[in-house]
């Protein structure tokens, strides 16, 4: 691995700690932008005279465009830095916030919600390439734990924080808020210093672009790597998109009870979080990794004796999915420092191909897999179970191939 030359060894760790935190707030602004305005779903629909399902084409809409415009950002990112596109794209974000809250008609709050998405994706992939700027190997792994720690936190505090708003203010408030978010986001982003250095910079020309993402879809490790993240999250995904499912059908809670399920599933991601955090350096990457793994997969497993046992209950429904989303927070941070470090020069387009590659498969996950999987419990966990094996069998792999990498990253 390359040794890390955009951002000078001798940064105060004040700094380091600013630029982190950024990094955490910028990860926040994607689920604040998608919860936030949930509870004001019936408010919206009745304001603009549409039907729940029309007005939730502001939610698809504004996905389809994160994921897309990821693949855009990052190679802006590794051209003109991270600290512009972040200020480019907060600035985008917050007109365009302002405007879904003055929107009158339906046509331009979904145009505006496009736009939103579009915006929303350019701080979220700077800012994983801006922590790899500015930390080697293990404390980079230590600022990512952090940065996932604060992303876990935003679904469960946004609805809460949304309904309040809503409840005060009403459903227009929502959009000022994210508004605000994001011009205090700015604000702390214009003190910050550039990670990626002018010798570094790469070339925006079309063809460089696209010759730059032909490496990243045909450089194996970095598929194995990003693929057995993505499937891993998908066995927590299938129930965070199944979510009504898990709460209706299996346990026959009410529309009050979806924190039985976020709730404990949140703090498991940041009691991983946290223990990533102050073992970074303690624990390689290759055993915080594998570590991470082996709780998923007894998750996996007691999840499996819970549906076989019968009836279910909150807790032995719940519980699983603690202890997977525990183990999955572990492998995570190690695995996308990982990704990101095959390509050193590149670090803003491999962090674009990671989120899009994510994205689409939960947009698989969600679209396809929680509709076929809906009739059975038993049938949710198996589908969780196939997603971890066939991401613990890419980690095998990568371990076979590569019994060094883990190493050499944590000292990069």
């Amino acid at each position: 691995m390359q040794q890390n030359h955009t951002y000078p060894k001798t940064t105060k760790s004040g700094v380091h700690f600013h630029l982190t935190m950024v990094a955490a707030l910028l990860a926040m602004l994607g689920p604040f932008t998608i919860d936030t305005y949930l509870p004001s779903f019936p408010d919206i629909a009745s304001e603009f005279a549409v039907s729940r399902s029309l007005l939730s084409q502001s939610l698809g809409i504004y996905l389809a465009a994160f994921a897309i415009s990821m693949l855009f950002w990052g190679p802006l990112a590794d051209r003109v830095g991270r600290r512009l596109v972040i200020l480019i794209s907060l600035l985008v974000y917050i007109l365009a916030s302002m405007a879904c809250a003055l929107a009158s008609v339906i046509d331009s709050f979904l145009i505006f919600r496009c736009i939103q998405g579009l915006a929303a994706s350019g701080g979220f992939i700077a800012g994983r390439a801006m922590i790899r700027d500015a930390h080697d190997g293990r404390t980079a792994q230590q600022a990512m734990s952090q940065v996932m720690m604060m992303f876990a936190l935003a679904p469960a505090v946004a609805p809460l924080l949304g309904g309040w708003l809503h409840v005060q203010f009403g459903w227009h408030s929502v959009f000022w808020f994210l508004a605000a978010f994001a011009l205090l986001l700015l604000c702390l982003v214009m003190f910050m210093r550039e990670t990626l250095l002018m010798p570094h910079r790469q070339s925006l020309h079309p063809l460089a672009v696209w010759q730059a993402y032909q490496r990243t879809v045909r450089h194996g490790l970095f598929l194995t790597l990003v693929l057995s993240m993505s499937l891993s999250f998908a066995g927590l995904f299938l129930y965070i998109a199944g979510a009504p499912v898990v709460i209706y059908a299996f346990l026959g809670l009410g529309p009050t009870d979806f924190g039985w399920l976020f709730i404990p599933m949140v703090a498991g991601m940041m009691l991983g979080s946290a223990l990533v955090s102050r073992k970074s350096h303690h624990w390689t990457s290759r055993y915080m990794i594998s570590l991470g793994f082996a709780l998923m997969l007894l998750a996996c497993l007691l999840n499996l004796l819970q549906a076989a046992i019968g009836a279910p209950t909150v807790f032995l429904v719940i519980a699983p999915m603690v202890v997977y989303s525990f183990g999955l927070s572990l492998t995570m941070p190690g695995l996308t420092i990982l990704a990101m470090d095959c390509f050193p020069s590149h670090r803003g387009t491999a962090a674009s191909m990671q989120g899009f590659l994510q994205m689409a498969l939960n947009a698989v996950v969600a679209s396809i897999a929680v509709p076929m999987l809906q009739a059975e419990r038993l049938y949710f966990v198996l589908g969780q179970g196939f997603f971890l094996v066939a991401a613990l069998i890419l980690w095998l792999l990568i371990m076979q191939r590569s019994r060094t990498i883990m190493e050499v990253a944590n000292d990069s």
